[in-house]
């Protein structure tokens, strides 16, 4: 079992930079994998990036690609995405993933784990 926790979500402007953490409780090892999705009003889930726990291969969707970077902490547990050039589209629900594979999945239905969210708007 493992709970994760976002934060770090807020209100920035348009070219404006956010970071947001995931505090995973208790262990995660070196099979796992770490992921970060959005979801805006009426939208499905989208992938945005995901991390191995291990090696820190790294997978963007493109809509972020060179915007966005994920890192993870092994000794703190924690994953982290740091948000530059944001865009208003960038605005949704942003969530933390896990699963227990290091694979770069981008399907929501692949990962086991999930953070309650923490919102990212951004202003025109």
């Amino acid at each position: 079992q493992v709970q994760l926790v976002e934060s770090g979500g807020g209100l920035v402007q348009a070219g404006g930079s956010l970071r947001l953490s995931c505090a995973a409780s208790g262990r995660t090892f070196s099979s796992y994998t770490m992921a970060w999705f959005r979801q805006a009003p009426g939208k499905e889930r989208e992938f945005v990036a995901a991390i191995t726990w291990s090696a820190g291969t790294t997978n963007y969707a493109d809509s972020v690609k060179g915007r966005f970077t994920i890192t993870r902490d092994k000794a703190k547990n924690t994953v982290s995405l740091e948000m530059n050039s944001l865009k208003p589209e960038d605005t949704a629900v942003y969530f933390c993933a896990a699963r227990g594979q290091m694979i770069l999945a981008q399907a929501p239905s692949a990962y086991t784990y999930w953070g309650q969210g923490t919102q990212v708007t951004v202003s025109s």
